[in-house]
């Protein structure tokens, strides 16, 4: 809200203005000052609108959405009831924690697909390593970053097309997976209400019950719950920080803007 020009931004991190804005626009795709408009309760709003017609045709599709960030086409799968129970017995996940354009990652997997991916919110890799282990307690988990690190390099890379459906494998209640499948539904670089998702469920009047299943949500950026902002606009709290939450709306904007300049471009040529 404090739309800083600049100078101030670069000031921040102790950057020349022209380092900060050569830095930047590598890592977005376009300069500071465009990637701050895709930010606003403006912009915001007006995604709102575009969105509820994307989402309404993705759900009637049964698609995971018209546009998913760099083709990365994702299925969901749940462990099976008795998994669930012991939490997970008899699963092996092998972790590593690898780097991301969004900072450093912690990836779980399993043969049946990947089952964690959070952000670090400091650093201290204990707290992030601790969850895992406690969300999948029943399973071993052994650290093997050679495994982990070619499904990083697919999630982030710049372009991931004709590689297959990214399989995930969930732990969750039949509500929180049902939210979980419709955020996979929703378009990258959208932004949708927490009441939006209620209704395309059951009913707005499960909002509530809504945020708390997203805020249950430990498969971060794949399970898109940073899509999700309040009705008025604002960009709202992230389990993984609110700035980072801004930084992917606005690198996804961003992916999708540079993306339709050289669709256009391809078909004037």
């Amino acid at each position: 809200m404090e739309q800083p020009d600049l100078a101030a931004a670069a000031s921040h991190v102790h950057l020349s203005e022209f380092h900060f804005q050569r830095l930047f626009s590598r890592w977005a795709g376009i300069s500071p000052k465009r990637f701050l408009q895709f930010l606003t309760i403006q912009h915001a709003k007006q995604q709102l609108t575009v969105s509820k017609a994307l989402l309404d045709v993705s759900l009637d599709a049964g698609l995971s959405g018209p546009s998913r960030l760099h083709d990365l086409f994702v299925t969901l799968e749940a462990v099976t009831p008795g998994e669930f129970k012991s939490g997970g017995a008899g699963v092996e996940i092998s972790y590593g924690f690898h780097q991301t354009p969004f900072g450093e990652c912690l990836l779980g997997a399993t043969s049946r697909g990947v089952c964690w991916l959070s952000f670090l919110q400091n650093p201290s890799r204990d707290n992030a390593l601790t969850a895992l282990r406690e969300k999948w307690s029943g399973a071993t988990v052994r650290p093997v970053p050679a495994n982990t690190s070619p499904l990083v390099q697919r999630i982030f890379a710049p372009t991931t097309n004709n590689l297959g459906p990214l399989s995930l494998l969930v732990m969750g209640t039949n509500w929180q997976i049902k939210v979980w499948e419709a955020l996979l539904r929703i378009p990258a670089g959208a932004m949708v209400t927490y009441k939006r998702i209620a209704g395309s469920i059951c009913s707005e009047s499960a909002s509530r019950a809504v945020g708390n299943a997203v805020a249950s949500n430990v498969i971060a950026y794949l399970i898109p719950c940073h899509r999700v902002i309040r009705a008025s606009g604002a960009i709202g709290s992230y389990k993984w920080g609110a700035d980072r939450k801004r930084a992917l709306l606005g690198w996804e904007a961003a992916r999708n803007l540079t993306a339709a300049r050289a669709s256009i471009a391809f078909a004037r040529q």
